[in-house]
C-alpha cells in the first residue's frame, strides 16, 4: 500500500511540473536552478520509449527505435528534437522495429548498429543522410550485437562490447565511413554492456555497465592513437544503461535516481540533483550549456517520453 501511495505521489508531482514546464523549453532550466530545482521538462517524445539508438548532429538530437517495455513492443520511430525550437519532428522510419542498438553520427549522417529485431540480434549497420532523408545499408557489424556502445571520433565510429550469444564482449569494432569497412582493435580489459561511453580529451572513456549479475563502478579509457587502455577515475556509484555526455571539461553521467559528474580540472567525482523522473536506458545530450535526459525506463517499469534539461552552463 505504501509502494502504491509513492508511486501516485510521483506521478503526481510529474503532472504538476509538466504543466509548468513542458511547453516552456530548455531556456527556463536557469530559472529552475535558480529557484532550487535544477532540472526542468523540454518537449517530450511523441513515444513513450526506452533503449533508443541516439546521436548528436549540428546542435540536434537524433532518437531512433527503442521499445516500450510494459509490452515489449520494438519500435521503428525516428524523431529529430531541435533545442532552440524546443521541438520534436518524427522522420523516415528505420526499416526495421529496432531495440537496444548503438546511435552514432559523423559527416551529415546518423548510423544506427545492430541492435534486436523481430527476427533476433542483428548485425545490420544503417545509415540515415540527414541531406536526403534517407536511410542506406551499410556494411554489416562483424559480428551481430545489442547493448553495445559507439562513439565516432577522427572520422571514425568505435563500436564497443555489447551482448551477444549470451555473453557479455570486449570487442572493439573500428568502422571507416569513408570505405565502408571494419577493422577489429584491442579489446576492452573486460567484457561489458550497457555501459555509457563518450569522446573525451583524446580518447574513448567508458562508464559503468554490467557483467553478469555485477552493476559495475569502472571507468576505463581507450587512446585510438596507440591503441591502448588504461583505468580512469573510477565512480562513487555503480551505474548500468546510463545516459552520458560530454560539456566542456566535465563528463555527466545519469542511471536512475544518480546522476553523477567528473570535473577533469580536479580529477574529483560529484553528485548532481536528481532528475524529475528517474529512468534507466536513457540518453543523454550536452548541448549549448544545456544538459538532455531523453527517454528511458522508469524505476517502475515504465517507459517514458520525458525529456528533462539541466542548465549547466554556469558552475
Amino acid at each position: 500500500m505504501k509502494s502504491a501511495l509513492v508511486v501516485a505521489a510521483v506521478a503526481v508531482a510529474v503532472v504538476v511540473v509538466a504543466a509548468v514546464f513542458g511547453t516552456r523549453g530548455p531556456g527556463n532550466a536557469a530559472e529552475a536552478r535558480a529557484a532550487g530545482a535544477p532540472w526542468t521538462f523540454a518537449a517530450p517524445m511523441s513515444q513513450r520509449r526506452s533503449y533508443i539508438a541516439a546521436a548528436e548532429l549540428d546542435g540536434h538530437i537524433y532518437a531512433a527505435g527503442g521499445m516500450v517495455g510494459e509490452t515489449g513492443r520494438f519500435l521503428s520511430v525516428f524523431q529529430r528534437f531541435n533545442p532552440a525550437a524546443n521541438d520534436w519532428v518524427t522522420l523516415t522510419p528505420l526499416p526495421d522495429p529496432t531495440r537496444a542498438a548503438a546511435g552514432a553520427a559523423l559527416d551529415g549522417k546518423v548510423y544506427v548498429f545492430g541492435g534486436q529485431t523481430g527476427g533476433g540480434v542483428t548485425d545490420r549497420v544503417l545509415a540515415y543522410d540527414v541531406a536526403k532523408g534517407e536511410w542506406e545499408n551499410r556494411a554489416p557489424l562483424p559480428r551481430p550485437l545489442f547493448n553495445e556502445a559507439a562513439v565516432a571520433m577522427d572520422g571514425k565510429i568505435y563500436v564497443l562490447g555489447g551482448f551477444s550469444g549470451g555473453k557479455e564482449l570486449r570487442s572493439v569494432y573500428v568502422y571507416d565511413p569513408a570505405s565502408d569497412s571494419w577493422t577489429e582493435s584491442v579489446p576492452m580489459p573486460i567484457p561489458n554492456h550497457t555501459f555509457g561511453a563518450v569522446a573525451f580529451q583524446g580518447g574513448i572513456w567508458t562508464f559503468g555497465g554490467r557483467r553478469g549479475e555485477e552493476t559495475l563502478r569502472d571507468v576505463f579509457i581507450f587512446a585510438p592513437a596507440t591503441e591502448t587502455w588504461r583505468a580512469g577515475p573510477t565512480m562513487p556509484k555503480p551505474m548500468e544503461l546510463n545516459g552520458t555526455a560530454v560539456s566542456g571539461a566535465e563528463i555527466h553521467t545519469i542511471w536512475e535516481h544518480t546522476y553523477q559528474i567528473y570535473d577533469a580540472r580536479t580529477g574529483a567525482w560529484s553528485q548532481g540533483p536528481e532528475p524529475l523522473v528517474p529512468r534507466h536506458g536513457l540518453k543523454a545530450f550536452a548541448i549549448d550549456g544545456t544538459l538532455y535526459a531523453v527517454g528511458g525506463c522508469t524505476t517502475e517499469l515504465h517507459d517514458s517520453q520525458v525529456v528533462e534539461a539541466r542548465n549547466i552552463a554556469i558552475r
